[in-house]
Order: structure tokens, then sequence, then C-alpha cells
């Protein structure tokens, strides 16, 4: 107990400006956190038949997360199939986890991951093993949310190191055209590519060549986000002191390994906060897809509450989806603490 005071005195009431804020939290809390949760655990409503009824209780309607939970997770994806995207988010959250163990960092990764994707394309296309073919305008929900996420993040994280790398080039061409495709795709809005990608890419292509959709908006938000990750790479080596470039170049290391083997693993982990930050925005830049027909976990849950029985539940339908947006976001943000804390015991 003692110990526990010492703390709170240390940390909360140190100064008399943390002992303000602090009172002022703990009143922000007792005038928020009890009526919450008044409202949406004890006179919340979860099994009303329809929202009329399910305000009569006063509380949240849960009731139509119930009865829409698989439309909002899944979408269109067929009812009885949808055992199949429930599998592949659990693989993608098994690979996430087993990507977070840095004993797991080697060649046999990688061929997880492989391996993962292969059954996730196996499970979400079919036509194979006697599982019934569906097509990717079917793809919705949550496994969209998460191909779209991993799929562009994973595929532009090498463009954008050797963006970065380009825009600091000694060679004029080089570095001009790396310039012109960041500065270009970082002035501009997302939802311009997705269009460009969505209407105006098939305009160009040969008549016998069909790119679907969902892979187009996957390309183009790989390109998008590469951008702007190769900014903050870029960042990342010019805070590298001067002496380490030197020094791998006294090693006689010739360029590219002087990058792989010195330069950019301490750069990267220089730019850990900042990459994050830009992961998550794009895991939460996937939602846009919407405005192309995509129907991810926001359409779905719109789509839900425009069916005449739950119109009105706005509020749990779209604190539902946050909640699923948190925690992916909460859990790219503490294991990145994590990662860095561990990879910078040596400064």
């Amino acid at each position: 107990m003692a110990k526990a005071v010492a703390w709170v005195r240390a940390r909360l009431f140190n100064t008399p400006v943390n002992a303000l804020l602090t009172l002022l939290i703990l009143y922000g809390l007792a005038v928020t956190v009890p009526p919450l949760f008044d409202w949406g655990v004890l006179r919340a409503s979860t099994s009303a038949a329809d929202y009329a009824a399910c305000r009569q209780s006063g509380g949240a309607c849960w009731a139509f997360i119930g009865d829409w939970y698989r439309f909002i997770l899944f979408g269109r994806f067929p009812y009885d199939q949808q055992w199949r995207p429930a599998v592949t988010v659990v693989i993608f959250i098994a690979l996430l986890l087993a990507s977070s163990d840095r004993r797991l960092w080697h060649r046999r990764l990688a061929v997880l991951w492989i391996i993962g994707l292969v059954v996730i394309g196996i499970l979400m296309w079919g036509g194979i093993f006697g599982l019934p073919y569906v097509e990717t305008e079917l793809w919705n929900g949550l496994p969209l949310t998460l191909i779209l996420a991993v799929t562009g993040i994973a595929f532009s994280f090498p463009l954008a190191v050797l963006l970065a790398l380009g825009r600091r080039s000694g060679m004029p061409a080089v570095r001009v055209l790396c310039v012109f495709y960041i500065e270009i795709i970082r002035g501009m809005p997302f939802i311009v590519f997705l269009f460009m990608g969505s209407v105006m890419l098939p305009l160009f292509l040969p008549e016998n060549l069909t790119i679907p959709k969902l892979w187009r908006a996957d390309i183009v938000f790989a390109l998008f986000i590469a951008a702007y990750v190769a900014e903050v790479i870029r960042g990342g080596l010019q805070a590298m002191p001067r002496g380490q470039f030197e020094a791998a170049q006294a090693l006689g290391l010739g360029y590219w390994r002087q990058m792989r083997l010195v330069i950019l693993p301490q750069a990267l982990v220089i730019s850990i906060p900042a990459l994050v930050g830009t992961f998550i925005g794009a895991f939460k830049d996937t939602a846009l897809v919407t405005v192309v027909g995509f129907f991810d976990l926001l359409q779905d849950v719109t789509a839900g509450m425009n069916d005449p029985h739950w119109r009105g539940a706005y509020v749990e339908g779209y604190a539902f989806v946050a909640a699923i947006y948190f925690v992916f976001c909460y859990f790219m943000s503490r294991y990145s603490r994590y990662l860095e804390a561990q990879l910078s015991r040596g400064r």
C-alpha cells in the first residue's frame, strides 16, 4: 500500500499542474464512465426483435449487432460458406502474431506467410477441393479490410525503401524520378487514385485483359502508401550519423551491402514510431474503398442500418466497427513500442 501511495504522489501529484490535471481527468471519468456503463451494459438490450422494441429499455441496442454481425463481418459472401472468411481472419491473426515473435524472424517466417496466403487464397476463391468458387466482388467486411491492409503494406514497403534510397541518390535522373513520384502521390487525395484505378485504368487496358477491381484497388493502395513510407524511411536515413556511412565504406562494402547490413537496419529502428503511425493510418484508410463500391466493414454496417427494422442503430453499429479497428490499431501501437525498446537497447 505504501508503494502505491508513493507511486501516486510521484507520478500524479508531484507538481501543482500534474495534480490539477489528475483531478480534472478523474472528474471527467466520473462524469462519463458511469452513464456509458449504464447505457452500454446495465440497460442494454440483446434480444429485441427490432430497433423500436430495443429502445424501450433506454440502453444500447446490441440486438442489432447480434442480428447483423455475420453480414457486418463477412458481407455478401455466400451465407453457407462464411466459415471460409472466418478461417481467413483467424489465419491472418495467427500470421501477425507469429510475425511479432522475434525468434521467428528468419526464412521460415517467409515460408509460413507464403503458405498462409496460399491457404487464404484457396479459402476465399474456392473452385478447388470441393469449395464453390466465389468472385472477388463478394469478398466483403473484415477479410477484405485485412487483405487490403496486409498485402498493401507488405508490397508498399520494398518500393518505399527503393524510393527513399533513390531520393537520396547521387544520380540526378533517379533522384528526380523518385521526387516526382513521391510528391505527386502525396499531393493528391487517395480517393482520386482509387477512382483512377477502378474507372480509368480499364480504359487503357487491352480488351482481352481484365484485372479484377479488388486487385486494382490493392495495387493503388500499395503505390499510395509507398510514397508516405518512403518519406518516413528517408527521415530515418537523414537522422543517421555521417560516421555510420563512412564506417560502412571503410569496411569495403558495396553500396547495396552497406545499405542492407549497416545503414537500413539502424535507420528503420529510428523510424519505427513514424512507420507504425503510417501503417495505422493505412489500415484505417482501407475504409475509403467504399467510394468505389466495395463492401468493407463500414459499408456492411451501413447496409445493416438501412434495414427498416433496425434503422436508427447508428451508435451501436459504428461502435462495433470502431472497436474492431481499435483492437488492430492498438495492437500495432503497443507492439511498436515493445519492438522499439528491444531494438534500441544498445543505445
